[in-house]
């Protein structure tokens, strides 16, 4: 997607249009941002209802709950949060001033607002993706434009119907997808673009913002690894491995994608996994459970467990009396034992309520395995050993941990949110959030009295001694 004519002409317009809103207002003043942030609180909490049910038809069945928890409640708190903090990640920064620059100069990183920022929303959790990384680019004082997914048209539309109430088209904008405009978003010379995606889809937008060197924050997934201590109790971990997997039927980019447990402890995971499953879901079909996306993604995971099956997998029904709704796309949580690295399931991100079980005997064989692999999202480890905690975090590299429970780090606003390699790059969230959508300017004021004057040409045998005095302090 090169040429010009290729692109939308509402993209090439609204784009215009934010540059010239931008260009009134280079640097939104502390009230304006707090009045910006303020009205993106508004536009959730005032059509809380209106953005669940968009939601749930989306879907065809998304718990009320989980929408209302990790989309609204969450989305609320983070705004809430920066509102209190702008105004100090908005202070110019004060530096040291090297010796040359002595004795009255100073130095100052000043964060400045960088412009248009594009968004590409996917659509697992699509009110959360597109409001978190807008709370970060309105505190930092920029203009936003927003791709929603193709699975998420009903919201889209609402979005687009609500968003003039509260900002102008020049101060945030949301578009729907479809017929390949997905490129042609990404093909704009935004000021920065933030995509949350897959690893594959990763790769082709950034390979289209670097055609106008447009800087990139990529939230991509991959296989999020776990791992059960022997000392730590195997019920809370299935409880809380499984409120994980069950959560968003398990299409959740940081969710666990496969799991070690002691040699042995292999069965009682599986009996105490059933035995929470059979407890909060005793009608998967009630609405409390979430439907898998589309028929596509179903067709793919449910081909995913017969690929394992066939390949010498067993597999686990955890709610084996009852029968899920096909129709609606409704999946039963499944547990593979025996998973080899051939089967499908362990060579790309299951996104789905499916939990490969790995053994293991020794610690070294589970960093050993994760360490061959592309870094993951997340990494979680159950223990209450604090040195053996410490050895898994340092022993491995990922986006964020949780330790003795799963994707919780993601909830915490003080933290930033980000991957590493396979799994994305760059962060958001809170003070990073805001640094990642600024420009941290440095600026040198310069003093009455300049220190490199006595250092001017000619050079001569003076000048000489004092830059060798100068080589000797640092030596």
């Amino acid at each position: 997607m090169n040429a010009q004519a290729d692109i939308p002409a509402e993209f090439i317009q609204c784009l215009e249009g934010q540059r010239a809103h931008f260009e009134a207002n280079r640097y939104p003043d502390h009230s304006q941002r707090v009045a910006d942030l303020k009205a993106l609180v508004r536009l959730v909490a005032d059509n809380r209802e209106a953005l669940i049910e968009a939601v749930n038809k989306d879907y065809g069945c998304r718990s009320r709950f989980e929408t209302t928890f990790a989309e609204i409640a969450v989305t609320l708190d983070g705004l809430q949060d920066t509102i209190k903090r702008v105004k100090k990640w908005m202070k110019p920064q004060k530096r040291h001033v090297d010796p040359m620059q002595l004795p009255l100069a100073r130095a100052r990183l000043i964060p400045q607002p960088i412009g248009v920022v594009g968004i590409v929303v996917p659509w697992n959790f699509p009110i959360a993706m597109a409001f978190h990384p807008l709370t970060c680019i309105f505190a930092a004082g920029n203009s936003a434009m927003v791709k929603m997914s193709e699975n998420s048209n009903h919201l889209a539309r609402l979005l687009r119907e609500l968003t003039p109430r509260y900002f102008p088209e020049g101060k945030l904008a949301f578009f729907e997808d479809g017929g390949g405009r997905g490129p042609a978003f990404t093909a704009l010379q935004f000021d920065h673009l933030f995509f949350t995606g897959s690893p594959a889809t990763g790769k082709a937008v950034m390979a289209n913002a670097a055609r106008n060197l447009t800087p990139v924050t990529l939230e991509l997934g991959g296989k999020s690894p776990a791992v059960v201590a022997p000392d730590f109790s195997m019920k809370t971990a299935a409880q809380r491995i499984m409120w994980a997997k069950t959560f968003n039927a398990g299409q959740i980019c940081t969710n666990v994608d496969y799991l070690f447990v002691p040699e042995g402890e292999v069965n009682n995971f599986v009996k105490e996994a059933k035995a929470y499953c059979a407890k909060h879901y005793p009608n998967i079909n009630n609405g409390d459970y979430t439907a898998v996306i589309d028929q596509r993604s179903y067709d793919r995971l449910q081909a995913a467990l017969e690929d394992a099956k066939a390949k010498g997998a067993t597999l686990v029904n955890l709610i084996d009396s009852q029968t899920p709704d096909a129709g609606k796309r409704i999946m039963a949580p499944v547990i593979v034992l025996n998973p080899t690295d051939d089967m499908d399931l362990m060579q790309r991100e299951i996104f789905g309520p499916i939990l490969p079980i790995k053994s293991y005997r020794s610690r070294e064989e589970v960093t050993q395995y994760i360490n061959s692999r592309p870094r993951p999202l997340a990494f979680y480890a159950y223990t209450h050993e604090r040195s053996l905690a410490d050895w898994y975090i340092y022993n491995t590299l990922s986006g964020g941990v949780t330790i003795n429970d799963s994707l919780l780090h993601v909830s915490v606003h003080s933290l930033p949110f980000g991957g590493i390699g396979n799994s994305g790059m760059g962060h958001y969230h809170g003070y990073e959030g805001f640094q990642t959508f600024s420009k941290l300017r440095p600026v040198l004021y310069q003093g009455p009295i300049r220190a490199i004057n006595m250092m001017l040409p000619p050079y001569g045998v003076k000048v000489e001694k004092m830059l060798n005095m100068m080589i000797r302090m640092k030596s």
